[in-house]
């Protein structure tokens, strides 16, 4: 096959080769072939080694869904070099504190945060190589003439670089998950099979929309990575609008995606004649993951759109399980079933192993080679380790044939009279109501019960929140929940602290309300 090349971090040179005209990006109406991509990573690489970069050094991106995004990485793969995407998203103080916490030496940021980046580039010494995409910022060199100042050919030496993203950051500083080099090639190969698992065919006409942020672990591996090193190119989005995600799967006759559960919401949320309106029948294979997805939602999104749906449960950290939409039908709410089965495990706080159907904490088993650490943090690092195993902090259970379920997150968890209670299962609820656009729900003090339930909702675009909407919610919950599970409070939201990885800022919002009871 063409392992060689792939196993050399060099399946763009292999495509530029062989299928040099075929889209590698699309980013609006720019469209660069293969062949351009190979050639600009080789300008890249070379532009980078000019300034004093060699194999294993740093480099930070703070960059949105464009060419010198995939630019960027298809360099970095190929030169040894270690990448770090950077959220958008955030201050210059936090921009800053990830730029000196990864080492980076070189820094490459997009004009449009060059306020951010400037300001963290100045608190940043090791970082000394700095280019600037797509307009000026003070203190950067242009990054388009660095590139056509260098030849295009292939790079003589190609070495695998690596990968170090930080995780979201919902407590305390995000943390660095660091793997040793030596993981990259196990890394590209896992790759390499989920690619041929997605049904990927190179120069068949297949695209992938890339619908989420490429800083983020899941569309960086699940909407570029996996589809170029597959020989498929990739739309790009530069931010989520449902009707936009539709227009372009009929536009370009998408026939891959990667999603997030709120995409899947804010879908079926649009108006029928929207949803109408657009022809969706070349979507081959959608995978979603990164938050949970309920049971409501999931099999709503399979009556529309076919049993093509595919599920995991990843993080950055690492892979556990995935699910096909056929054995999800079987078992409703399943994320999947791992294999080897003793590659997931569910343990008490004794860390004593439960049986089937008994909630606990999940573990991971640890990768035999390229175990994770979180950087320069031993300590977290430890706490998240028992043995051979890591836990990303999830609640779940396995049923009798072992097939896994997650329940929640342990930070999450709320406890009311001494009964444990999850969000996402009253969240689930409140989802199905019509009036209801997105929910988060917490726990906040209670004197007798020590915490109680509030469901914080964000309501659809045109409905008004009024006192006899919160009494229909209220109802509504006791129809389908058991009565200690049932909000005592619900407030309306105008937006929720949702991050663009699809996750609930649960920990913002908590604070919120519960600082809103201490001040009464």
């Amino acid at each position: 096959m063409r392992m060689q090349s792939i196993e050399q971090g060099m399946s763009t040179a292999y495509y530029a080769k062989h299928y040099g005209e075929q889209p590698a990006v699309i980013e609006a109406d720019r469209v660069t072939s293969f062949a351009q991509l190979n050639a600009r990573a080789n300008q890249l690489v070379r532009a980078l080694r000019q300034r004093g970069l060699k194999a294993g050094d740093a480099v930070a991106l703070l960059c949105s869904n464009r060419l010198e995004f995939v630019d960027v990485v298809i360099a970095l793969e190929r030169s040894g070099l270690r990448i770090t995407p950077i959220n958008t998203h955030l201050t210059a103080d936090e921009v800053g504190y990830i730029l000196d916490n990864c080492e980076a030496k070189a820094f490459i940021a997009e004009a449009r945060y060059a306020v951010q980046a400037h300001a963290a580039a100045t608190s940043a010494k090791r970082a000394e190589v700095k280019f600037a995409i797509g307009g000026d910022i003070s203190g950067f060199e242009a990054y388009e003439p660095a590139l056509q100042s260098c030849p295009d050919h292939d790079i003589e030496d190609p070495t695998l670089g690596s990968r170090m993203l930080y995780t979201s950051g919902t407590t305390g500083r995000p943390k660095g998950v660091y793997r040793d080099p030596a993981y990259a090639l196990p890394s590209v190969m896992t790759s390499v099979e989920l690619a041929n698992s997605s049904g990927y065919q190179c120069a068949t006409g297949q695209l992938h929309l890339c619908a989420g942020p490429l800083y983020h672990a899941a569309p960086l591996g699940y909407s570029l990575a996996q589809p170029l090193l597959a020989g498929v190119g990739v739309v790009l989005m530069n931010r989520w609008n449902s009707e936009e995600a539709l227009r372009l799967i009929e536009q370009h006759r998408i026939t891959h995606t990667h999603m997030v559960p709120t995409m899947f919401h804010r879908l079926l949320s649009l108006p029928q004649e929207i949803k109408d309106k657009y022809d969706l029948s070349s979507l081959q294979f959608v995978i979603h993951g990164a938050a949970p997805c309920s049971v409501q939602l999931k099999s709503a999104m399979i009556k529309w759109w076919g049993p093509i749906l595919s599920e995991y449960y990843a993080a950055t950290e690492g892979r556990a399980v995935s699910v096909t939409s056929g054995d999800w039908l079987r078992r409703p709410g399943t994320v999947g079933k791992p294999n080897p089965l003793e590659h997931v495990r569910i343990f008490d706080e004794h860390a004593q192993q439960l049986p089937p159907n008994t909630a606990g904490t999940i573990y991971i088993k640890a990768p035999a080679v390229g175990r994770f650490n979180y950087f320069k943090d031993n300590s977290k690092t430890a706490s998240s380790y028992r043995g051979d195993y890591f836990t990303l902090g999830d609640i779940g259970y396995f049923d009798e044939d072992g097939w896994l379920f997650l329940t929640d997150r342990n930070a999450n968890l709320i406890i009311s009279g001494g009964v444990n209670i999850y969000p996402t299962e009253i969240e689930a609820v409140l989802l199905t109501h019509p009036a209801v656009g997105d929910v988060g729900v917490i726990g906040v003090p209670n004197e007798e019960w020590g915490e109680e339930v509030k469901a914080v909702i964000e309501l659809q675009v045109g409905v008004l929140g009024s006192a006899e909407l919160v009494a229909e919610l209220l109802a509504f919950c006791k129809e389908h929940l058991a009565t200690f599970k049932c909000p005592r409070s619900i407030e309306f939201s105008e937006k929720l602290p949702r991050l663009d990885n699809g996750k609930l800022y649960k920990q913002g919002l908590r604070e919120q309300y519960r600082a809103a009871i201490a001040n009464k």
